[in-house]
Formats: C-alpha cells, structure tokens, sequence
C-alpha cells in the first residue's frame, strides 16, 4: 500500500504543479511577443533590397536553405545585431528578435 501512496502524491504534484509552469512559459512568450510588436523590425513581404535599404545590410547572410522541390522553398536568413529576417525567395516571411539564451524576461535589452 505504501508504494501506491508514494505514487499518488507523486502524481498530484505532477498534475497540479504542470499548469503553473505553463502559465509561467505563457507569460514569458506573451511578454516577449507584446516586445517585438512594439520594436522596429522589417515586416512580412518586405523585400530584401527594402530591408537593406532601411535597416542597412547585414552582419551576415547565410547560406540559402531548400529550393529543392516547389514544396520547399529557397529560404535565405540575414543576421542582423539585434533581430534575424527570414526571406522565403527574396520576400520576408517573419523577423525575431535576436536574444542571448537566457534573455527571455527582456529581450529589447539585447546588444
């Protein structure tokens, strides 16, 4: 009888501590998204002679990714000091911010 008890608070603990740390990883995306709502970044559809033009050029442009079939793409990405532009063909698709590991409490805080 001893082990079921064991397992049953183990198990209570489980289920009533999981949605606290959901809660938790929500409030830190939440809080993250509002960020780069409110910050200068370029926007889907933009192309990347408008990127350039107004960001300037990148620290680095990596390599293109897929074009190998018509289901996957040409994906290219431009790292820029705070933010990395996704382009799929020369046509943004998204922007993130560009945070150190760890930095998700602020990430305007970035270099």
């Amino acid at each position: 009888m001893v082990k079921f008890t064991g397992g049953l608070a183990m198990l209570a603990a489980i289920a009533f501590g999981a949605p606290m740390a959901a809660h938790a990883g929500d409030s830190l995306l939440i809080h993250r998204v509002q960020q780069e709502q409110g910050m200068n970044l370029p926007t889907r559809g933009m192309t990347m002679a408008q990127v350039e033009k107004r960001f300037g050029a990148p620290q680095r442009k990596l390599q293109p990714r897929g074009g190998d079939t018509r289901k996957h793409p040409v994906i290219n990405r431009w790292d820029y000091s705070t933010f990395i532009v996704y382009f799929e063909h020369d046509h943004v698709i998204h922007s993130v911010l560009n945070t150190p590991a760890g930095n998700n409490h602020n990430p305007a805080t970035t270099q």
